[in-house]
């Protein structure tokens, strides 16, 4: 493969090329559909509270060989906060959306929120335009050379509603699926009643937190896969991670945020899977 990356290799530039026969062996599965209800007047998308944890006996619990676990932030900052974080990225004009709208919607669900990310609906605001914006040690983000079509990855499985904003509630960076592949880690979040992220929704919560992408514990989006014109659900899944400057990211790029994909059947010690607890759109 070129930009994507080769089974349990934290490489941040060009994997080596995939041969034909690995090509073939990739299943072209997507996420199953997840249910919408709803609670007075918000609508849940997406899945609700989590169920249990994985149990120790689980084969998806698997013994990390990345570096030490560092919890991702357990809290996010206000929506008041992730409101005005937007506006000063000027990300609602690209969005053609007035101000007043992330303003009046952080107020809506509760500026002092601190457990739910705002976001964008990724019609309007898609990753080609978002993955720029990302920092991490001052460096801007940047979209792998060979993932041109990565805008067309869009929800799959998951129901955003139509609304232009909507909140993602209780997510979660997934590292305990660590080592397991997409098609294994959804079964188990299906069964958690836990929603995978949306890239936007990846891409927004680096925006609002960059601390979350971490040298050795990065995540994949996996509720975002695109569909080929014939109708086959492309192998690649979009993952968020740290460049390590090699290849044709260049050298220029080490550390900085890089948004590239991952074969869907295959494991990775580094990414985790990363999820949502539910979607709320008013």
């Amino acid at each position: 493969m070129r930009g994507g990356v080769g089974r349990g290799r934290p490489d941040g530039g060009a994997g080596p090329r995939a041969r034909t026969g690995r090509r073939r062996r990739q299943q072209a599965g997507g996420p199953a559909a997840l249910l919408e209800h709803r609670r007075g007047n918000t609508a849940h998308l997406g899945g609700v509270e989590p169920g249990p944890a994985l149990h120790p006996a689980s084969p998806l619990v698997r013994p990390s060989r990345g570096a030490p676990i560092t919890p991702a932030p357990a809290t996010l900052p206000t929506l008041a906060a992730q409101a005005q974080r937007l506006l000063d990225l000027d990300v609602h004009t690209l969005a053609g959306l007035p101000a007043e709208a992330l303003t009046a919607a952080a107020e809506r669900w509760g500026s002092t929120r601190t457990d739910a990310l705002l976001a964008i609906d990724p019609a309007l605001a898609p990753p080609s335009a978002l993955t720029p914006l990302l920092r991490r040690g001052g460096k801007p983000g940047f979209v792998v050379e060979d993932m041109t079509d990565v805008d067309s990855f869009a929800p799959t499985g998951v129901e955003l509603g139509g609304e232009p904003l909507h909140l993602v509630e209780g997510p979660q960076r997934g590292d305990e699926f660590e080592n397991a592949s997409p098609a294994e880690a959804l079964a188990e979040l299906t069964a958690r009643t836990r929603s995978p992220l949306l890239l936007t929704e990846g891409l927004h919560w680096v925006l609002q937190q960059p601390e979350v992408l971490e040298r050795g514990h990065c995540f994949m989006t996996i509720g975002s896969r695109r569909t080929t014109p014939g109708g086959a659900v492309d192998a690649r899944t979009p993952a968020l991670w740290i460049s390590n400057g090699t290849g044709r990211d260049g050298r220029e790029r080490k550390d900085a945020p890089k948004l590239g994909w991952c074969w869907w059947n295959n494991r990775h010690t580094w990414l985790g899977i990363a999820s949502a607890a539910g979607r709320s759109a008013v």
